[in-house]
């Protein structure tokens, strides 16, 4: 009997311990966040600082699990720090102060957010007084070197010397307070952000003394001077070498290029363009086109479009035939190679015929040649043996290697067949008769 009684003791305490185990399990826990005197707030606070903290956090009855410091612009969380919490005790790090547009001195808000492995949640907030940083100067920072830029009034900042027509760069500021850091501001979709280092283009009408101006509240800069239009449209920048325009044009119209200092210079495209002095005329089919001036190469270069995106060859024999391969580019065959991007839009002259020329040994090699003829600026559709016919003795269409030695749908030049350096090669495909039933001809001009 006393060893029965004496089992069922021992039971009872097991059931009694196993009890409280489970209650400490289940238990929520109580985060206990010590926070006074934690922020730097000594000196003001300014836009771009990383602030540190110093946060005593605690748990008598959970492990603790992560430790969150947010800041708010308004409603809207702008930067956050996480921290571990393995143990109670002090924490420290920093937070940064984000510096943005257009925000004026105000009051932030500092969320403290304190968590245990239980997922109970303790929260604490603060206001945070924050105000813009007044610099005393800014750098410019490019190629040509670096410039200071002067305070000339709150925000506004001025460097002036003897700059190029156009010069790209960045700017940045000096580091303010003990708790600041250097701001960037640069140049990212056509605005200038804080946070990037990719260059402003500054341009001016010439070369010469100018000024350089930035105001660091709503990002205002100063000079974009120099406009490239064709026709009265101004070319849009797509980088630092290259801006286009997408306009209609007709046959036979005047083209006018202003705000190109050394156009004359430029290489011009006989195909899209004839040249009488410094005035140009349109020679293709009249309907819209993307003209993209290239400064690195001095041409510009024409595209046949529809609607918003380039054109593409259309079953009436309409939009545009492209030309993507090695041995020829424009306004030299060393920018020729398989990449779309660098495709070739064969000139439009209506009634189903495309135009392209090449100057040999310039625009196109003389000994061989390797490209094909595209029905869009992409990888396919494309001309082959069965739907382009080619009527020239000086080149042929690949049928196979096995067939002709050439690649299928390939160009390339006859055997025994070379070019004459200096001539030129007036390429056409007609397409008039359908667009399976192409023909190329090759005439030496």
């Amino acid at each position: 009997m006393k060893k029965y009684i004496y089992l069922f003791l021992i039971s009872v305490v097991a059931l009694g311990f196993n009890s409280c185990s489970d209650d400490d399990d289940n238990a929520p826990g109580n985060p206990v966040i010590n926070a006074n005197n934690s922020f730097n707030t000594s000196n003001n606070v300014l836009f771009g600082d990383s602030l540190p903290f110093k946060i005593n956090v605690s748990d008598s009855e959970v492990p603790l699990s992560t430790l969150k410091v947010r800041l708010y612009y308004s409603e809207e969380i702008v930067s956050e720090t996480v921290i571990r919490t393995k143990t109670n005790g002090d924490y420290s790090g920093k937070i940064f102060i984000p510096y943005y547009a257009n925000i004026p001195n105000g009051t932030a808000t500092l969320k403290l957010v304190l968590q245990n492995i239980h997922l109970t949640i303790t929260e604490q907030e603060f206001d945070l007084p924050v105000q813009r940083p007044d610099f005393p100067y800014l750098t410019f920072v490019s190629s040509e070197g670096e410039y200071k830029m002067n305070r000339t009034g709150l925000y506004e900042y001025e460097a002036k010397d003897n700059f190029p027509e156009k010069i790209n760069g960045y700017i940045k500021s000096p580091i303010v307070g003990s708790n600041g850091n250097e701001i960037f501001f640069g140049w990212e979709d056509n605005a200038i952000i804080q946070g990037s280092q990719t260059s402003i283009p500054f341009s001016y009408f010439s070369a010469g003394e100018y000024s350089i101006s930035f105001n660091t509240l709503n990002y205002e800069a100063a000079p974009f001077i120099v406009n490239y239009v064709i026709n009265d449209v101004t070319m849009i920048r797509i980088d630092e070498n290259n801006y286009k325009a997408e306009i209609g044009l007709t046959q036979g119209q005047d083209v006018e290029v202003t705000g190109i200092s050394d156009f004359s210079s430029w290489w011009i495209d006989e195909d899209f363009f004839s040249k009488s002095g410094a005035n140009l005329k349109f020679k293709p089919i009249s309907g819209k086109y993307r003209i993209t001036a290239d400064f690195s190469l001095k041409y510009l270069k024409v595209e046949a479009m529809q609607g918003s995106n380039v054109a593409g060859l259309q079953s009436d024999g309409s939009g545009a035939i492209w030309i993507i391969g090695d041995s020829q580019g424009k306004p030299a065959y060393s920018n020729s190679g398989w990449d779309p991007n660098k495709a070739i839009c064969m000139a439009p002259m209506g009634n189903g015929k495309y135009q392209t020329s090449f100057v040999a040994g310039k625009t196109i090699t003389s000994k061989a040649i390797n490209f094909v003829f595209f029905h869009v600026k992409d990888w396919s559709p494309s001309f082959g043996p069965e739907t382009l016919t080619v009527n020239s003795e000086l080149v042929i269409i690949g049928k196979g290697k096995d067939i002709n030695g050439v690649d299928k749908g390939n160009i390339a030049l006859a055997s025994g067949k070379t070019l004459t350096d200096g001539k030129t090669y007036v390429f056409v495909v007609d397409v008039s008769a359908g667009i399976d039933k192409a023909v190329l001809t090759v005439e030496e001009k």
